[in-house]
Parts: structure tokens; sequence; C-alpha cells
């Protein structure tokens, strides 16, 4: 008859394997709520409330999870286990950074907006995107609240003076649009408009844009609007998207 192995060394073998596998699922399962809407999943809305329910709490099962399998694996000097373990703890440690970084430096809370335009008080109207568009729950309207807030918050935004003529100007922010990889839903050729929708790249929310070219005596004048679908904050997404389509237009390659 053959003889149990009782032996704890043999008995925690693959307690470095175990846990390099649960990091594995970790990081999938992160990389799922973060691209799920992507793929058609769920709303973004939803990716981020799993996100923000699940994202911690998979980051310290994860990273615990690892180091205990580590530190059992250097008590009972199991090369294979440590190595594996070791990996376990890197992933641990790369899913805790977030977490890490928040304490260390808090993030500062951006504004509650999600509505900016270069010009707060004839901003660029939308035309063929209105209160309709898919999975959206903001408005597309911009009242004084919108403007004053943004005056506080992002007094550098500002509408963009460019001495190209109305038609090289439009142009310009057309091949920028495309260089941003927005989704051009409208183009007013006559006007110098044209409507699109960006998304982001992390959960995939949508913002629709709006960008109009007007003439002035010395060239020509360019307005943007970026409003989130959803959320009362945008992070600073909108004002940051803004800031680089300006520099892009006042900076020709």
């Amino acid at each position: 008859m053959k003889q149990a192995n009782n032996n704890p060394k043999t008995s925690f073998l693959y307690i470095g394997g175990i846990a390099l596998c649960l990091a594995v699922v970790a990081v999938g399962a992160v990389l799922i709520i973060l691209s799920g809407a992507r793929f058609g999943f769920w709303e973004p809305i939803e990716g981020f409330r799993l996100y923000r329910v699940y994202f911690n709490s998979i980051a310290y099962v994860t990273a615990g999870v690892a180091t205990a399998a580590l530190v059992i694996s250097l008590l009972l000097k199991a090369r294979r286990s440590i190595a594996l373990s070791s990996l376990a703890v890197v992933i641990g440690a790369a899913l805790m950074s977030p977490i890490i970084m928040a304490m260390i430096n808090p993030p500062v809370r951006a504004a509650p907006i999600h509505n900016i335009s270069t010009d707060t008080e004839n901003p660029p109207a939308f035309v063929a995107l209105d209160d309709t568009r898919a999975g959206a729950t903001n408005s597309l309207a911009y009242g004084g609240a919108d403007a004053a807030a943004q005056n506080d918050a992002y007094p550098d935004i500002a509408p963009i003076q460019t001495d190209l003529s109305p038609y090289d100007a439009f142009a310009r922010a057309l091949s920028i649009a495309d260089d941003m990889g927005w989704s051009i839903v409208d183009q007013r050729d006559d006007t110098f408009q044209f409507e699109a929708t960006a998304r982001t790249p992390v959960f995939y929310f949508a913002d629709d844009i709006v960008v109009a070219v007007t003439p002035t005596t010395d060239g020509s004048r360019v307005d943007m609007r970026s409003v989130s679908r959803v959320g009362r904050s945008d992070q600073g997404v909108n004002a940051a998207r803004i800031r680089a389509f300006a520099q892009a237009m006042s900076n020709p390659s």
C-alpha cells in the first residue's frame, strides 16, 4: 500500500501556482470591467460602477493572497513556488498601485460640470445631435451656471484664433478630429461647422463635440464645445480635450 505523503513542503507545492492563477484571473476581471462597454457587454456607466464597487477588493485580495503564498513558499524553500508567487506579488502590487498613489497624492476633485465651451457667452450650438442621443442623461443645453463654474475651474479655455482662412481652418479642424479618433456625426461645409462623438479610452464613455469656424479680419476663429453624455462631473476630460484640440490648431504640423 502506498503511504500518504504528509510532507508540508509537498502539500504546499502548488500554492505559488494557485496565487499566480488568481492574479491572472484578477487582471482579466479588471480588464473586462474597464473595456466591457467597448465590446457591448454593458453601458459605460455600468463599467464605471463595477470598477468603483469591486476594484479595491480585487486588488487587496490578489495582493494579500500573493504575499501569503510568497511567505509560505520562502519558509518551505520551495523554489518553483517562490518564483510563481513572486510573479503573483508583482501583479498584486501593480493592481494596488492606483490605490497607493491615491493615498499618497489624492487626486484634485474636478469641478462638477460636464459641458465645456470655448465661448461661454455664445457657445456653438448642436444641430444634428440632440437630447435623444443614445444613452444620454445630460442635456446639451449650456446655461449660466455652467458658464460660471467653467470660468472658475478652467479660465484658460477660450476661443482659438488663427491666421488660417475659414476654409483652411475648417479643414485643419477636421484633420485634427480624425487624428484624435473622433467619429464625425454631421459636417456642414457651407457654415464651417461639424459635430462629432469621442470615446474615452477607459470605460468607453461617449462625449459629444461641436466645432464651429467663423471668419475674422485677419484669419478665423475656432470655437468648440465638448459635452459628456452621462455623469455630473467629467473629471476634467472635456477641458483636456479642448486644450489638446486648441494646441493642435495652434501648432500645425
